[in-house]
């Protein structure tokens, strides 16, 4: 079948707003945050699940790729349609169904913003915690895909821990639903949480039950500086030993620090060569008696300074500094590749020992910052493309990297996926009993290929 016949036979299972081949529609769906870009030939743009299984059911029949999308936010180019086909934006499902204070569940569309979801739960006196950095722009099926995380995730878990139950549409159109809105349930195999994570691969999520939480009623935070990073890593696991568990705690190195006091003007981070958010949360007695415990803890390793925030603005004052880490380093002009590892707590230190040798070795500043708590860092290279040296270089310095952090026991990535950014790569993350058996889950529910085609699996 050809592109102009079958675009025009998807058109007709389609409501006329339902679909685009609009140039700059085009545009938009041809790539996400990363480098990539790959235009597709179609844009879907369903309200319902059910538009979602005619769409994937005459893609099925006539093997056209569909690549689904979430807002478009991703920084690894998951929702890149490398193969052309449709893109499939789940965009417009973006209605919160329900939220039961009783049954402590949400029930909403993918296309509902994160942050949307959040402020209308608290509203309720009720939680979501995952908090991606990208949280008022990004979308719970976009959530899904990548298993989004955040700083909040080292107290109370990624996304994966918040989905009870799944309505999804599998790649020859099957709409089928899984799990369900208890927060326990032993029914067969845990299928809902096999699409958690699948960046779009095994089928398209058209509805998520979400688990909730009580409102933690008091937040109190505190922002630290270091002479050194050593003092920093020896400081949070001593938080740690103590017996205390934050809700988050962020970590920053010396050049993320430079320029984030270059935007913002701060005289506090004069000579600051790492620096620690630490928040807990909770009922208002226990958590302002652990926040004067971990302040002690903290001052006994010579800290530059220590500042509190208490309540949400409090907070939210600290937190400033962090949301700033991403636009500073884009300051500097520098091309950022934000790679997002992790490796096992105890070996914090190793991974930014390994950061500094890669920049010693190639030539490329390295700034490194993100959820310490967990182990997850964001180690970015900071190339300067007027260097070709270092555009040269960049390649084998990420190479060193991932190879590093499994070698630690870690994984390439905590957050994003693998995407595009790195597809390399995954010959050397997984094992090959664990590619065959991802090939083996992937061809028994899409075994024409044709969801989300020229990713890791082909």
């Amino acid at each position: 079948m050809s592109p102009a016949s079958w675009q025009r036979g998807i058109a007709r299972i389609l409501a006329r707003d339902e679909w685009s081949r609009d140039e700059a529609v085009i545009e938009t769906h041809a790539a996400d945050k990363w480098f990539a870009r790959s235009r597709p030939e179609f844009v879907a743009l369903p309200r319902d699940a059910s538009s979602v299984s005619r769409i994937l059911a005459f893609a099925h029949r006539h093997r056209i790729p569909v690549t689904p999308r979430g807002a478009g936010h991703g920084y690894v180019g998951g929702c890149v349609p490398m193969k052309g086909g449709i893109a499939l934006s789940l965009a417009r499902m973006n209605r919160i169904v329900e939220i039961s204070p009783k049954d402590f569940v949400a029930v909403v569309g993918p296309g509902v913003i994160t942050a949307e979801l959040q402020a209308a739960v608290e509203k309720r006196g009720l939680y979501y915690p995952p908090d991606p950095a990208s949280r008022a722009d990004c979308s719970i099926g976009g959530n899904i895909a990548t298993n989004a995380g955040g700083p909040r995730c080292l107290k109370y878990g990624v996304t994966r821990d918040y989905v009870l139950g799944l309505e999804v549409v599998t790649a020859d159109g099957t709409r089928t639903r899984l799990g369900g809105r208890t927060h326990k349930n032993k029914t067969g195999f845990d299928l809902h949480r096999l699409f958690v994570g699948s960046e779009g691969m095994l089928g398209v999520v058209t509805e998520a039950t979400l688990k909730l939480l009580p409102l933690p009623p008091h937040r109190a935070c505190l922002g630290v500086g270091f002479a050194s990073m050593t003092a920093a890593i020896r400081a949070l696991q001593a938080v740690f030993a103590a017996g205390l568990l934050p809700c988050a705690l962020e970590v920053a190195d010396e050049f993320t620090l430079a320029a984030a006091r270059k935007r913002t003007g701060s005289a506090r981070l004069a000579g600051c060569s790492a620096h620690l958010i630490l928040e807990l949360d909770g009922q208002p007695a226990s958590v302002r008696g652990e926040i004067r415990t971990a302040a002690r803890i903290l001052r006994a390793f010579e800290p530059l300074f220590v500042d509190r925030g208490d309540g949400a603005d409090g907070c939210e004052k600290l937190w400033q500094l962090r949301r700033q880490f991403s636009y500073a380093l884009r300051d500097t002009g520098l091309t950022k590749l934000n790679e997002d590892v992790v490796v096992p707590r105890g070996r914090l230190g190793e991974l930014f020992r390994l950061a500094a040798r890669i920049q010693r070795r190639h030539g490329i500043r390295v700034a490194c910052f993100g959820h310490a708590g967990d182990g997850n860092i964001h180690v970015n290279l900071m190339v300067d493309d007027s260097v070709a040296a270092q555009k040269t270089a960049s390649g084998k310095a990420l190479d060193e990297l991932f190879r590093g952090v499994i070698g630690l026991g870690g994984s390439i990535t905590g957050e994003h996926g693998i995407g595009l950014a790195k597809m390399p790569w995954w010959p050397i993350a997984v094992p090959p009993a664990a590619d065959a058996l991802h090939r083996a889950v992937k061809h028994a529910l899409d075994p024409l290929g044709i969801l989300n085609p020229g990713k890791f699996l082909g």
